[in-house]
C-alpha cells in the first residue's frame, strides 16, 4: 500500500532506525526529516502525508508546536508522538491536540508497527465515512491495482474507493453481488493494493470442498496421516502465509465446516491432519458470495459469529443492469480482446439491443455474448443476427429500437452519444432523471451534453 509517511526527528541515527523498521514492515513510501521547521513548511505549502511520526524534543520547534501546525494545515494526517520522557500530562495534552498515540523511546518494532497500523485503520474508517458526504469521489491512489475493473459508474467507483481503503488493513472482507459481477476480480484488486501484494493470493472454491477434503486441503497433512498419504502436504493456509486467501462461494459452505474456519479466524492456528502440534499462519481472508447471507443466518444455515467475523469490511457489487453506462466501455474492452485486428464494430441496431438487455448473468454474460457475436461475424460488423436469440427477442415493456435507426456502422462513441441524447429527449430534458436512468453522475451528463452542443 502506498500510504505516505513522514518521520520527523533531529536525531539522524534514530530516523534511520525508524525508517528501517517501517520499511521492513512493508511501508515503502516513508520520508524522513531532521529539521522540524522544514517539515512545518512542507505542510504549510500543501504537501500531504497519511501519517506523521513526530519527536517531542527538537531544537527550533518542539513536537507539540509541530503537531498543532500539522493538524491545522492537514487535518487528515494522523500523528504519533515519540518521546524519551514518560510524562502522563504531556501524553494527555498531545491526545487533546489531535495526536493518535504517544510512544516512548526506544520503541520496539512490534509496538511501532501496531500503532502505525491502528492509526492508518482509523484514517481509513474516517475516509469511508466521508465518501457519502462528498459530492465528488476521491481518486484512487492505487490505480494500477484496480485498472482491470472497467467502470465509470459512480456506485462502482465508490465501491472501488472503499475497497482501496480496506486494502490498507488486514480486516477480513466480504464481497457480495450477483453471479458474474466480478467478485474475484475485485478480490484480486484488493490484494494487489495491499501490503501483501508480493505474497500469494490463493483462490478457493468452497463449493468444491467436502467434509473429508476440508482438513487436508486447508490444513495439510503429515506423511502417513491416512492411507495413501506417502508424503507431507502443505495446505492452503501454509501455502498462503503472508498473503491473501480468497474464499469464493462462502455462502454454501457446509455448516459442520464453518466452526473450523471460525477457529482459524479467531486464533490464527491450525493443526495438520496426523499432527498434534498447532501451527500459525498469517493470512488475510477475503470471501465472496451471491447468497443472501443475512437470510442464511436467520435460517440457521450459516453461523452468525462466522458471518460477522468475515464481514469486517463489506463490499457489494451492483448488477450490470444498474450500471448501464458501463456497457459500451465493457463492449469496447471485449472487442479489443476478441478481435486481433482491433477493427470489430457493432451496428447501431445491435448496440441498441445490447444496451436494452438486462443481463441476468451480468458482466460474464455480456462477455460471452460479445465473444459469440464476434465469432459469428467472421471479421464483419456485428449485426442483430449475430446476437443470441434471448438478446434479440425483447421482453414486453422494453422499448423497440428507434424508428430512425439505420444499419450504419458507427463508432462506440457515436452510439453512446445517440443513446444519451435519446434518453435525454424521452425524459423531456430532465437532466437529473436522465443521469439516474443512465447510471452516470449529473456532472458527467452535463459535460457530455455540452460536448454534444446541448445547453
Amino acid at each position: 500500500m502506498d500510504d505516505k509517511i513522514i518521520i520527523i526527528d533531529d536525531d539522524m541515527d534514530y530516523l534511520d532506525v525508524l525508517w528501517s523498521r517501517l520499511s521492513s514492515g512493508g511501508f515503502k513510501n516513508v520520508h524522513i526529516e531532521d529539521l522540524p521547521l522544514r517539515a512545518a513548511e512542507q505542510f504549510r505549502s500543501g504537501e500531504r502525508f497519511t501519517l506523521a511520526l513526530i519527536d517531542m524534543s527538537m531544537p527550533d520547534m518542539d513536537g507539540m508546536e509541530l503537531l498543532e501546525i500539522i493538524r491545522s494545515n492537514s487535518p487528515g494526517t494522523e500523528c504519533i508522538m515519540i518521546t524519551a520522557v514518560n510524562d502522563a500530562k504531556i501524553a494527555v495534552e498531545c491526545i487533546k491536540k489531535g495526536a493518535y498515540d504517544y510512544l516512548l523511546k526506544p520503541v520496539p518494532q512490534g509496538e511501532l508497527l501496531l500503532s502505525v497500523h491502528r492509526a492508518l485503520e482509523r484514517r481509513n474508517l474516517l475516509d469511508l465515512l466521508e465518501i457519502d458526504k462528498r459530492k465528488t469521489l476521491p481518486e484512487l491512489t492505487c490505480k494500477t491495482a484496480f485498472e482491470p475493473i472497467v467502470t465509470r459508474s459512480r456506485n462502482m467507483l465508490k465501491v472501488l474507493k472503499e475497497a482501496e481503503l480496506h486494502a490498507r488493513s488486514d480486516v477480513p472482507i466480504l464481497i457480495t453481488g450477483e453471479s458474474g459481477t466480478g467478485k474475484e476480480l475485485l478480490a484480486r484488486a484488493v490484494h494487489a493494493a495491499s501490503l501483501r501484494a508480493r505474497k500469494p493470493l490463493t483462490p478457493v472454491n468452497m463449493a468444491a470442498l467436502t467434509g473429508s477434503l476440508f482438513d487436508s486441503e486447508f490444513f495439510g497433512h503429515t506423511r502417513g496421516a491416512f492411507t495413501g498419504a506417502d508424503r507431507e502436504r502443505t495446505g492452503y493456509l501454509e501455502n498462503t502465509h503472508g498473503g491473501t486467501l480468497f474464499l469464493d462461494e462462502i455462502g454454501i459452505m457446509p455448516l459442520e465446516l464453518q466452526g473450523k474456519l471460525l477457529r482459524v479466524l479467531q486464533d490464527g492456528e491450525f493443526i495438520k491432519v496426523g499432527a498434534s502440534t498447532p501451527r500459525t499462519a498469517d493470512v488475510r481472508i477475503i470471501s465472496a458470495t451471491n447468497e443472501d447471507m443475512e437470510q442464511l443466518v436467520a435460517q440457521r444455515k450459516f453461523r452468525c459469529d462466522l458471518y460477522y467475523r468475515l464481514r469486517g469490511g463489506w463490499l457489494h457489487l451492483p448488477p450490470l443492469r444498474e450500471r448501464k453506462a458501463d456497457i459500451p466501455l465493457l463492449i469496447s474492452e471485449f472487442l479489443r480482446e476478441f478481435c486481433n485486428d482491433n477493427r470489430c464494430r457493432i451496428d447501431v441496431k445491435a448496440m441498441a439491443l445490447l444496451m436494452g438487455y438486462n443481463y441476468p448473468g451480468n458482466i460474464r454474460e455480456l462477455k460471452s455474448v460479445i465473444q459469440s457475436a464476434v465469432n459469428l461475424a467472421q471479421g464483419q460488423p456485428v449485426t442483430v443476427n449475430c446476437l443470441p436469440e434471448h438478446v434479440r427477442v425483447r421482453k414486453k415493456g422494453v422499448p423497440d429500437v428507434a424508428d430512425d435507426a439505420t444499419d450504419a456502422i458507427l463508432p462506440l462513441a457515436q452510439v453512446e452519444k445517440n443513446h444519451i441524447l435519446k434518453i435525454y429527449k424521452q425524459l423531456k430534458g430532465n437532466k437529473s432523471r436522465t443521469a439516474r436512468e443512465l447510471g452516470i453522475g449529473l456532472n458527467t451528463l452535463r459535460r457530455k451534453l455540452v460536448a454534444y452542443g446541448v445547453k
